[in-house]
């Protein structure tokens, strides 16, 4: 099975998964090229400066220092996505800034896809790139659908104080995590923090999707509705939000 990713350049969690995805990658798999996106927390494209000023202006002074301090170390000393897979000899593939444009569909339409894998795509997908590869288009959230669609969902289940959160695998349709779901893994929050949670997730993430990629491949899928009726769905977080999530007692890191 040809795969292609579609991903953005995240330097704090992203290669770490994508090392471990390609370790346990089923053997009749084989990743053809990768789609890498500019980092987006937010939701929408911004600039350095934008992303700058927000994050400080949301999570505060200590958030800013640690996470600047993180991706200052991982700039200088670690390898980068991009690095990874060079490595790995997979061809980073690069598209029109919209990935559903007619140019950016002809070029992924090259590579002869029979499976697109979303991990931390920032582009709502529309029709032609969902039908786009034989075999369909997935992506992993880390929350357990219909619940917690959206944007950063492991700071939500923490604030909402919820004692379990997961990981759920779905095929990718028109909506925003609304896709009918492959695999979902549960996972007990604990006394984990904000870091702690999402790098968790994101391992087990890894899992799901080897999961789902198995089950695609022998065609034994069984479809789990993902409901609008029972959604839930936030956005990126105000201060205000912040504010409650330490007084709360949870931890960012």
């Amino acid at each position: 099975m040809r795969i292609i990713l579609i991903t953005q350049n995240e330097p704090f969690y992203l290669k770490d998964n994508l090392k471990y995805l390609f370790s346990i990658m089923p053997r009749n798999t084989k990743v053809v090229g990768c789609v890498v996106n500019e980092a987006s927390p937010f939701g929408k494209k911004q600039t350095f400066k934008e992303k700058t000023i927000k994050t400080l202006k949301v999570f505060g002074l200590r958030f800013f220092i640690y996470y600047a301090a993180k991706y200052i170390f991982s700039f200088i000393f670690k390898e980068s996505v991009k690095t990874f897979l060079a490595k790995k000899e997979v061809p980073i593939i690069k598209t029109a800034e919209d990935i559903n444009s007619q140019e950016s569909l002809a070029i992924i339409k090259r590579y002869s896809p029979d499976l697109l894998i979303s991990i931390l795509g920032n582009q709502i997908f529309k029709r032609k790139i969902i039908d786009l590869a034989p075999k369909g288009c997935i992506n992993l959230h880390t929350a357990l659908l219909p619940k917690y669609r959206g944007l950063m969902p492991t700071f939500w289940v923490l604030k909402n104080n919820e004692k379990n959160t997961g990981v759920s695998v779905f095929f990718v349709d028109e909506g925003i995590d609304s896709g009918p779901i492959i695999i979902q893994k549960k996972v007990k929050i604990g006394n984990r923090s904000h870091a702690e949670l999402i790098k968790h997730t994101k391992k087990i993430g890894m899992e799901a999707i080897v999961e789902a990629v198995t089950q695609i491949i022998k065609e034994s899928v069984e479809l789990k509705p993902n409901r609008d009726k029972e959604k839930t769905y936030y956005s990126f977080p105000t201060k205000e939000d912040v504010v409650v999530f330490r007084r709360l007692g949870k931890k960012f890191f």
